[in-house]
């Protein structure tokens, strides 16, 4: 047994599995600390011992299993940023915690943080979603504990978002026009006439523009359902995007099929083998300066309303946009009755209008 004082907090060390342990048992008492460093010893080995896996996987700091997580998630996909976003929060967090260590209560702990630091619910569920994901096993039996007691998932405001009139839209592509950035006008058109979501935009590529027939398909997605899907490019969508090319191949070159579109690099792009990581900032001037309210995804949001208004069916509007929530499509469902019912009332008017005549 090895207790040590480190001014008056009495410490506990010792080797387990081949691995140093040492911490505080924050208390001024020899005493406690002995039988802190029973319970902790007690505590390692039923953890140790619980779950059918490598042992010495099972005492390994959590960062080192993030760092290795990371690399094979860089291989498999093609982009991982929001992967790094989320662990890189649990890596601050969690980081220095042993794989051992990591059970419902951590997760509850890290969920709290988050709170107080002022994240979204909806981001917090996706850092913790990625955490179990990675521990494997252990992530699944914590997983499990915590949908039990409810406690899995923070609630998410399911706020459909939403609709910008004619005029904002305007105001918005005026703006987008006179930006300073390169790529926010045709990343607004993608949004505003494709329905591409942030992700989709930012990592698209030359090879996805078919410029003759005039269409672009979108490669990897939210879900399978987006996976693959073509969407026809309009005249608005088109004339953007061919302004925008010319501005690229006289940055860049003739643009090749791998490079991204909106190239890596601030304040002016300079690496088109790498793509922008945030559209933000660009965002927020126009929005700003168009006196607008709203965010971008809502861009998205307001061309499948219109989709919805001119009657379009729900496998129409999913196979321009992708996947889109139960949710969604009850309330695009209200959207087209209500078109219907305007598109009515407008005949019966009309009808109403015309001058009556007797039959001989």
């Amino acid at each position: 047994m090895a207790v040590f004082k480190r001014g008056d907090v009495w410490w506990y060390k010792f080797y387990f599995a081949g691995r140093l342990i040492r911490e505080s048992t924050k208390s001024t008492s020899k005493t406690i600390a002995k039988t802190a460093e029973q319970q902790r010893r007690r505590d390692l080995e039923a953890g140790f011992n619980n779950v059918t896996e490598s042992r010495q996987q099972r005492i390994r700091a959590l960062r080192e299993i993030i760092d290795e997580y990371l690399e094979g998630y860089k291989l498999r996909y093609r982009s991982a940023t929001f992967a790094e976003y989320a662990l890189g929060h649990v890596s601050r967090l969690l980081g220095a915690k042993l794989i051992v260590d990591i059970d419902e209560s951590s997760v509850i702990h890290f969920q709290e943080s988050r709170l107080r630091e002022g994240a979204a619910p909806k981001s917090i569920n996706e850092e913790v979603r990625f955490l179990l994901k990675m521990l494997g096993d252990p992530g699944e039996i914590v997983r499990a504990q915590l949908r039990k007691k409810k406690q899995l998932k923070l609630p998410v405001q399911n706020a459909i978002g939403k609709a910008f009139n004619d005029t904002e839209t305007e105001s918005l592509r005026t703006q987008a026009t006179k930006s300073k950035s390169p790529h926010i006008l045709a990343a607004f058109e993608l949004a505003r006439n494709a329905g591409l979501r942030d992700n989709e935009i930012k990592t698209l590529t030359w090879a996805q523009i078919h410029f003759e027939s005039k269409f672009l398909r979108v490669g990897r997605a939210k879900t399978e359902a987006g996976e693959g899907r073509t969407i026809p490019l309009n005249a608005e969508l088109y004339q953007a995007l061919l302004h925008y090319r010319a501005w690229y191949e006289e940055k860049f070159g003739k643009a090749q099929d791998e490079w991204y579109l909106f190239a890596f690099g601030r304040p002016m792009p300079f690496d088109p083998t790498r793509h922008v990581t945030s559209l933000k900032t660009a965002w927020k001037s126009v929005r700003k300066n168009a006196n607008v309210k709203g965010r971008w995804h809502d861009n998205r949001h307001t061309l499948i309303t219109e989709l919805a208004e001119s009657g379009a069916g729900d496998e129409t509007i999913m196979q321009i946009a992708g996947h889109v929530s139960r949710q969604m499509l009850r309330h695009y469902s209200h959207i087209r009755m209500n078109a219907k019912r305007d598109a009515l009332d407008a005949a019966l008017a009309q009808r109403s209008k015309r001058p009556k005549t007797n039959n001989p």
